[in-house]
């Protein structure tokens, strides 16, 4: 049985902890503040690239551009966003487990944003390709242009077929879902903006001065897009889980400091009683 000594400690231990989570949680909401104000504010445009890009292609008919098809190579790259620290609850792990699932790790190659995906996936087999997780502490649409140029000259050489996106998407702040997007080759069957519309309403899209020029140019800038608002959903997305993770732990251990704080006044009482009753017994021995 654990003594006075014991309880007092472990409680006071507790005690600390939850200073430290309930600073996190502040700390993680004030965050999430920014970062939920930046993500609303990109993702109409981040949607209506999505949704544009797709009416194109639903519009284009049968186009044979290098864009629209399966590189030579055999392997999958996937720019797997997710955060340089923990304490997210299972936001790092859902986007790890979400690769597992819909990639293969022998023919994956991973760019990795934030440390946590990168060490997760390294240690299910994948490949690095390269490590982007300085990214994740401040997002800038330069960084996501930058990693659409790497990727895309990786796919020129055919060194890559295929190219994902895994990130965490913010519904609100208790709700974030992975999510895996396709980004190359632009798939025609996908629905889009385009799709919704009546077949004998769709015009024909015409391109100037010809498709390959407009493409070139159009989906690096597609690609970007979609990239700087994954960061942007998944910083967001980081911060909520942190939050609802802390909070979480404050609750646990202000129940813990409350069982504890009966236990240590249980023991209390039992020992003052205790020695009350040595004291009584003594008296009446003196007594007698």
């Amino acid at each position: 049985m654990a003594t006075m000594r014991d309880i007092k400690r472990r409680r006071d231990s507790i005690q600390s902890t939850e200073q430290i989570t309930k600073a996190m949680k502040l700390v993680a909401t004030v965050k999430l503040q920014k970062s939920k104000t930046r993500a609303e504010a990109a993702k109409p445009y981040f949607n209506l690239m999505y949704d544009t890009i797709r009416s194109i292609m639903d519009r284009s008919g049968q186009l044979n551009h290098k864009y629209l098809k399966a590189g030579a190579s055999e392997k999958k790259a996937v720019i797997a966003i997710t955060s340089n620290r923990g304490l997210a609850g299972g936001y790092n792990n859902n986007i790890v487990k979400l690769v597992c699932s819909e990639l293969p790790a022998k023919d994956t190659v991973v760019y990795a944003i934030g440390r946590k995906g990168r060490d997760g996936l390294a240690r299910r087999g994948f490949a690095i390709g390269a490590d982007y997780s300085e990214v994740i502490n401040d997002p800038l649409y330069q960084d996501a242009a930058d990693l659409t140029a790497v990727l895309l000259e990786a796919f020129a050489k055919g060194e890559i077929g295929e190219i994902y996106l895994a990130y965490t998407s913010f519904k609100n702040t208790v709700v974030h879902d992975p999510k895996l997007l396709k980004l190359l080759p632009v798939a025609l069957d996908e629905p889009g903006a385009g799709s919704r519309q009546e077949p004998g309403s769709r015009a024909i899209m015409n391109y100037e001065p010809d498709d390959e020029t407009v493409l070139d140019a159009i989906i690096p800038k597609y690609m970007s897009s979609l990239i700087y608002g994954a960061l942007l959903e998944a910083v967001a997305s980081e911060n909520g889980a942190r939050m609802t993770a802390m909070d979480s732990a404050t609750s646990n251990a202000e129940e813990m400091i409350e069982d504890l704080s009966l236990q240590y006044n249980r023991a209390r009482q039992g020992a003052i009683t205790q020695e009350l009753t040595e004291i009584v017994a003594g008296a009446n021995a003196i007594g007698g």
